[in-house]
C-alpha cells in the first residue's frame, strides 16, 4: 500500500464525487422503478418517493456525528472503506429489490454510508494545515457539483438499457473506489490525537452540545443551518419555478440545472481558495454570503429567463460560504474531534435538506395558488435572500474566531 498524500487526497475527492453521481445515476430512474416495485401509478410514486428522500436524510442526520467520531476513535481508513463496502452492497440490493419495502430498508442503509461525508471532510482536515482547509473543502465542493451533473446525465443513458441499470454502476463505482481507497489511504489518526467513543456525544444532540462548547463556534454552526435551509431552494423548487415563470420544458430545466451544478463545481475549484488565501476564512464567508442575498433576490425578482441564465454562473461566487464556514469551525475544533465537528456539520446540512424542501415547495405553492394575493414564482427565492441577510447579520455580529494556538 502506498502512503503518498497526494494519492489519498485524490481518493478523498474521487469518493465525494462518485458519491454524488451514485446518487444522481438513480434520481432519472426512482420514478420508473418505484411504479415497477409498487405497481402504482405516478401521483402514487411521488408519495413514496418523498418517503424514500426523507428516510435518506435523516439516516443522514443521525449517523453524521455517529461515523465522524467513530473515525476519531477507529480511524478515518477503517471507516471510509467499510462504508464504501456496505455502499457497493446496498446499491446491489437496490438492483434486484423486487419491493418497495427492501427499496426503503435499502435507502435507509444508504442514508447511513452516504454520512461519510463527515469522515471525508475530517481527513482533509487532519493532512492539511489550518488556513488551507477551506480551499480543500472547496474542492470537495466541487466534487460534488461535478457529481451532480454527471450523475443523472450517465443514469439516464443507463436507464434507457434497463431499469436497474444505473444501481449496477453505482455498485460497479463503489467497489473500485473502494479498491483504490484499500491500495492509497493512510491512517490519519494517531494516539496522540485518538479520542475514546462516548455515545452522549456520538448522538446528534449530543454531539451539537459537545461542539457548540468550542469558543466562537456556536454563530457558526447557526449560520450553517441556515446556509443549508436557504441554498436548497434551488434543488427543492427550480423546476417548478422554471416552468412557472419561464414555461421552461424538462429538457430547458436539465440545461439550466447543468449551467449551475457547472459554475458551482468550477467556483469551488477555483474561486474557493483564491478568495480564502486574499480575505482570510471570514471575509471570503460574508461576502460570499452578499452574493447569495443579491443572486437569490435576482432570481425572486426577474422575469427574463436569458437574464435568469445570466445571473445563475454568478451564484458560483456564493460558494466560497460553505467552506470558509467548515474551515471556521475545524480551526475551532482540538486534533481529537475533527470528525466529531464534520460530524455535526452534516448532521445540520440533512436537517436543511429535510426542512428546505418542505418550506420552499409550500411558500411556491402559496404565491402560484389560483387564489394567490399576488402571483410570484420567485417567491422561495426572495425568502431564501431573506434568511441570507439574517445568516449575514449572525456572521458579523458573532465574535471573529481567533486561531487556537498550535502546539
Amino acid at each position: 500500500m502506498t502512503q503518498s498524500p497526494k494519492l489519498a487526497l485524490t481518493f478523498i475527492l474521487a469518493t465525494v464525487t462518485l458519491d454524488a453521481i451514485g446518487i444522481g445515476l438513480i434520481f432519472p430512474v426512482m420514478p420508473d422503478l418505484i411504479r415497477e416495485v409498487t405497481g402504482e401509478d405516478l401521483a402514487h410514486a411521488a408519495l413514496w418517493g418523498g418517503v424514500l428522500a426523507t428516510s435518506f436524510a435523516v439516516m443522514q442526520f443521525l449517523f453524521g456525528p455517529i461515523l465522524g467520531s467513530l473515525s476519531d476513535r477507529f480511524g478515518r481508513r477503517p471507516i471510509l472503506l467499510l462504508s464504501l463496502l456496505v455502499m457497493g452492497i446496498d446499491y446491489l440490493v437496490m438492483a434486484v429489490a423486487p419491493s418497495i419495502w427492501l427499496l426503503l430498508i435499502a435507502r435507509l442503509v444508504a442514508g447511513v454510508t452516504a454520512a461519510t461525508y463527515s469522515t471525508a471532510t475530517a481527513f482533509i482536515a487532519d493532512i492539511t494545515p489550518p488556513d488551507q482547509r477551506g480551499a480543500r473543502f472547496g474542492l470537495i465542493g466541487a466534487g460534488f457539483g461535478i457529481g451532480f451533473v454527471l450523475g443523472p446525465l450517465i443514469g439516464g443513458l443507463l436507464a434507457g438499457v434497463d431499469t436497474r441499470a444505473p444501481f449496477y454502476a453505482a455498485s460497479a463505482l463503489a467497489f473500485a473506489n473502494l479498491a483504490f481507497g484499500w491500495w492509497v489511504l493512510p491512517e490519519t489518526v494517531t494516539e496522540a490525537t485518538r479520542r475514546p467513543f462516548a455515545l452522549s456525544r456520538a448522538n446528534p444532540l449530543g454531539a451539537l452540545r459537545a461542539v457548540g462548547r468550542l469558543p466562537g463556534v456556536r454563530l457558526t454552526l447557526a449560520c450553517f443551518l441556515i446556509l443549508g435551509i436557504a441554498m436548497n431552494v434551488y434543488p427543492s423548487i427550480w423546476a417548478y419555478y422554471g416552468q412557472a415563470r419561464f414555461g421552461w420544458d424538462s429538457t430547458m430545466v436539465g440545461i439550466s440545472l447543468a449551467i449551475y451544478g457547472i459554475s458551482f463545481a468550477l467556483g469551488q475549484a477555483l474561486l474557493v481558495g483564491p478568495m480564502i488565501r486574499r480575505f482570510g476564512e471570514h471575509r471570503a464567508a460574508h461576502y460570499g454570503m452578499w452574493v447569495d442575498v443579491t443572486t437569490l433576490a435576482a432570481l425572486g425578482l426577474v422575469t427574463s429567463p436569458v437574464l435568469a441564465l445570466m445571473i445563475t454562473p454568478i451564484t458560483a461566487l456564493g460558494g466560497a460560504v460553505t467552506p470558509a464556514l467548515q474551515a471556521l469551525a475545524s480551526r475551532a475544533a482540538p486534533a481529537d474531534a475533527q470528525g466529531e465537528v464534520q460530524g455535526v456539520l452534516a448532521s445540520l446540512n440533512a436537517i436543511a435538506m429535510i426542512t428546505s424542501p418542505l418550506i420552499m415547495t409550500a411558500t411556491f405553492s402559496a404565491f402560484t395558488a389560483p387564489d394567490a394575493p399576488v402571483y410570484a414564482p420567485g417567491a422561495p427565492f426572495l425568502l431564501a435572500s431573506a434568511l441570507m441577510l439574517a445568516c449575514v447579520a449572525l456572521h458579523v455580529l458573532g465574535p471573529r474566531f481567533r486561531p487556537r494556538p498550535s502546539a
